[in-house]
């Protein structure tokens, strides 16, 4: 494999490193620069480009686990990171967790070959990225100064549930999985900081189970031409999420939603002009 093709691996995995946690949507990124400029099925099989779109979302789940370690051990129950402010403070729980993970994963499993066949072009995620905007915007709007739950910890099941309900919304490629659950919990009375790990946590499981799956149903082309393509591009990813995970958490009480809106809304614009 040569150095160019190793090169499109580094830079497709810059892209989803740098796009899957902010609320731009990863998947329309990918599309975008993969469909319009890289075009890696011109140099791989289309099974093999697919899996390696796979490999590289696993990179940034794992940055993702690097940054909230502490967080997961103690979802886990593996220590208790809580010990001197008693045992009755409240925490997120586990059980929140996987109520705030139902909804996308139920109708993920019973849609997925429909939304893989039909929803994956550069027209739906064009509907995506702007409708997706459109809830960022109202997000911000209606979002409170004071907002109730200010950490992740004061979150309600309910509010778990809600903020699931609404991550369905992903499920549309370009819609962004971040954009739709940072929204709807700014929306249900989340600061932007809380709604955002809660994002980020929620992300690990489910995108760690569909990766898996998928995985082991492409475990064939791991082939000896196509691992260097790959471990290129895991890695690229693992960095490139971790710099933009903890740079996005820094800012988001500060900035919030409405300047990724606005970029999407841009960026739809410019493809739409160029592109059709």
């Amino acid at each position: 494999m040569d150095i160019i093709t190793i090169l499109k691996a580094i830079i497709l995995g810059l892209v989803e490193g740098l796009t899957e946690f902010a609320p731009v949507s990863s998947t329309g990124h990918m599309i975008i620069v993969d469909d319009m400029w890289l075009q890696s099925e011109q140099f791989l099989t289309k099974y093999v480009a697919n899996t390696f779109k796979i490999v590289i979302q696993l990179g940034s789940i794992l940055a993702v686990v690097v940054v909230f370690k502490d967080r997961f051990i103690d979802l886990l129950g593996l220590k208790n990171l809580n010990k001197k402010a008693g045992p009755k403070t409240k925490r997120l729980k586990l059980s929140q967790v996987i109520v705030g993970l139902l909804p996308a994963g139920i109708l993920g499993v019973l849609f997925e070959d429909y939304i893989d066949e039909h929803l994956f072009s550069l027209t739906t995620v064009l509907i995506g990225l702007v409708v997706g905007a459109v809830l960022m915007l109202v997000a911000d709007r209606f979002s409170s100064r004071n907002s109730m739950v200010q950490t992740v910890d004061e979150i309600s099941y309910k509010q778990a549930f809600l903020v699931g309900c609404i991550q369905c919304l992903s499920l549309w490629p370009g819609f962004s999985r971040s954009g739709s659950t940072i929204s709807g919990g700014v929306l249900l009375g989340m600061s932007h900081r809380a709604a955002a790990d809660f994002t980020f946590i929620m992300a690990v499981p489910i995108m760690a189970g569909a990766s898996g799956l998928s995985l082991l149903k492409n475990w064939q082309y791991f082939t000896v031409d196509a691992i260097p393509f790959f471990i290129a591009g895991f890695i690229s990813a693992f960095v490139f999420a971790l710099i933009s995970i903890r740079f996005f958490l820094k800012l988001i009480n500060r900035i919030k939603l409405t300047p990724f809106a606005i970029y999407r809304i841009v960026l739809a614009l410019a493809i739409y002009i160029f592109y059709f």
